[in-house]
């Protein structure tokens, strides 16, 4: 291991043969280089890696492998990780290698014979392959991307010049909010699909210049929301804006959710995707003592549903190799001297054991609170700003309700130590690491991780808290409330169009490879949870859903469920109200009640509907 004083950002210089090569940049003071064999096993390896040079002077990095001897026969393959400060530039070449780069940089160029390019976030880049996939998440300005057989992907791309050319392959390009983007493709086998803010000449902040001589070109705008095949915000009187062509109403999914006000709830919004399209519809009011109906793509708190995207979150930090599923915890976070039994994956699943510190059941079945989660304690309090550390340290001053691994017991302390396990191994709080890798590139503009902010923006519906105060039943306005003591085990405020977005990306292996994305869907104990999300079976004919649904301390809930390939979705959104139910007992009926309506209905009961989107 290498190690250099680095204060500011540097300049790296990498050669290398052939291997692979990680660049992890943080908000850190030194440069730490760590090269190590592809394979001990194999001597020439071994040799390479030992012949390595690595030389830092005057703010430059160089990392010199030795050079391919063909008289000699094949050079050795090495891994190469680099750690240094975020911001710093890149320059790399090699005859076959693997690039990875995370974290925030300056300029980064790399040029491989062969191999996949993958950048988290760039200033500019310059990128060649002759054989490889290469995939950019943030570029703030001008790129030139060449592959000769390969993908192309920039996620979200900021100002200037962006060439993109490949030979056989897709390209990907979307734009950040607020850009106004030009494009100029051409493919010989394939489609072009524009869904950009296009403005002509100096006028564009972004131009995109994409070829491909096999495969589509896609570019879109990560704000799109008049774009085609997105809903738009309601209109004045609460109903959705009417689509152009909109075919028949689905009274089925109407009856649902008038269904649910009649039980109690104060509103509904509910989307669902399927195969007849797009239907969303909204039912109740939007406040009290009012008429007006919730926005059908309002925001909401969809609290526990934030457990999903902080399994995803964690889990692409595993398919980086930059935490490991099965690893101990307290490797990463020794300062809550946890037992080292309890592992990532524990965390994820619920079965680490930890006291959940919004409160347990008691000996007796009986609720018993933890920190003030429900009820008058909960309203009185609900602009209290916790931190995570005084969460997780609450938690551990109480029993563990089992040895690690060896039951299920659903706490919210689990996702509090995952955010702060992301933020220990990227250098970035929980909030940007989640802005970066899964809100822009999906381009979910109505979901924000709150943290401590009390404020619900835009147009929502009201949700309310009915409590009791002595011997009197009250009932407050609670839209207005501060998720910090649920963090990222629930602080999330999204829309039912987000959040199908987001499960549809998920459930299709958008967002994690394969096997993590087969691991996360693998249920475990009796109430089928997997990694953040939760497994069931509706039976032989109707098939399997994964599912995750939040409730905010009061005032709402949120409902998430897809089929597992993403075609099929129900997204939704409940209020409160003042009505005196039991929720307990209400909401698994109601919950039941839209299931059915949406992924147990017969065929016949949908035959002669044509697939059109129809808003309501």
């Amino acid at each position: 291991m290498h190690t250099f004083d680095t204060p500011a950002p540097i300049a790296t210089v990498l050669d290398i043969p052939a291997g692979r090569v990680r660049l992890i940049a943080a908000d850190r003071a030194d440069t730490a280089v760590e090269v190590l064999p592809a394979n001990a096993a194999k001597d020439r390896d071994v040799k390479a890696a030992g012949q390595t040079k690595v030389e830092y002077d005057d703010g430059v990095l160089r990392i010199q492998a030795p050079a391919n001897n063909q008289a000699f026969g094949p050079s050795g393959s090495i891994e190469v990780t680099v750690r240094l400060p975020a911001g710093s530039r890149v320059e790399g070449t090699a005859a076959s290698a693997d690039f990875r780069a995370v974290g925030r940089f300056g300029e980064v160029a790399f040029d491989s014979a062969h191999g996949q390019i993958k950048i988290d976030e760039a200033a500019s880049v310059r990128l060649t392959t002759e054989a490889g996939d290469v995939s950019v998440g943030r570029l703030g300005g001008p790129a030139q991307i060449s592959t000769g057989k390969g993908d192309i992907r920039i996620a979200e791309a900021v100002r200037g010049t962006v060439v993109l050319r490949t030979q056989a392959g897709q390209v990907s390009v979307g734009t950040a909010a607020g850009v106004s983007a030009s494009l100029d493709a051409g493919t010989a086998h394939g489609r072009i699909h524009n869904a950009l803010r296009n403005t002509e000449g100096a006028a564009a902040q972004l131009e995109i210049h994409a070829t491909t001589a096999y495969g589509d070109i896609t570019a879109r705008s990560l704000d799109a929301a008049t774009a085609p095949g997105v809903v738009t915000a309601g209109s004045a009187d609460g109903t959705a804006a009417p689509q152009a062509g909109a075919g028949p109403d689905r009274p089925e999914l109407r009856k649902a959710i008038q269904e649910a006000v009649d039980a109690g709830f104060a509103g509904v919004q509910l989307r669902v995707h399927d195969e007849l399209g797009e239907w969303a519809g909204s039912a109740g009011v939007r406040k009290l003592g009012e008429s007006d109906k919730p926005p059908t793509n309002g925001r909401f708190w969809a609290g526990s549903v934030a457990k999903t995207f902080t399994a995803t979150l964690v889990l692409q930090l595993v398919a980086d190799g930059r935490i490991g599923l099965d690893d101990p915890v307290a490797g990463y976070l020794p300062q809550f001297e946890l037992d080292r039994r309890i592992t990532v994956r524990m965390l994820l699943q619920h079965t680490s054991g930890l006291y959940n510190y919004t409160g347990e059941p008691g000996p007796d079945g009986t609720f018993v609170q933890g920190i003030p989660s429900m009820g008058k304690d909960w309203v009185d309090n609900r602009f209290t700003t916790y931190q995570p550390e005084e969460l997780v340290r609450f938690a551990l001053s109480k029993p563990a309700r089992f040895e690690p691994g060896t039951g299920f017991s659903y706490s919210n302390t689990n996702y509090t130590l995952a955010a702060l396990l992301t933020e220990t191994v990227t250098g970035r709080s929980y909030a940007e690491e989640m802005r970066r890798r899964i809100l822009r590139p999906l381009g979910l503009s109505g979901t924000v991780v709150a943290s401590t902010s009390p404020e619900l923006p835009g147009p929502h519906a009201h949700g309310y808290c009915r409590y009791q105060d002595g011997d009197q039943w009250k009932v407050a306005d609670v839209t207005r409330q501060n998720p910090s003591m649920l963090h990222a085990a629930g602080d999330l405020i999204s829309t039912t169009q987000d959040l199908h977005t987001f499960i549809s990306a998920l459930m299709s292996g958008r967002l994690l490879p394969a096997g993590l994305l087969a691991e996360m869907r693998t249920p475990h104990g009796e109430l089928g949870y997997g990694l953040g999300l939760f497994v069931q079976d509706l039976g032989p004919e109707f098939g399997t859903v994964f599912h995750h649904n939040g409730g905010a301390p009061g005032g709402y809930g949120a409902l998430m469920y897809s089929t597992p390939d993403g075609g099929k979705t129900l997204t939704a959104s409940l209020t409160m109200g003042d009505a005196a139910i039991n929720v307990a007992e209400v909401f698994p009926k109601v919950l039941d009640m839209l299931i059915k309506a949406v992924f147990c209905a017969a065929p016949a009961d949908k035959e002669g509907q044509p697939a059109v989107r129809s808003t309501g």
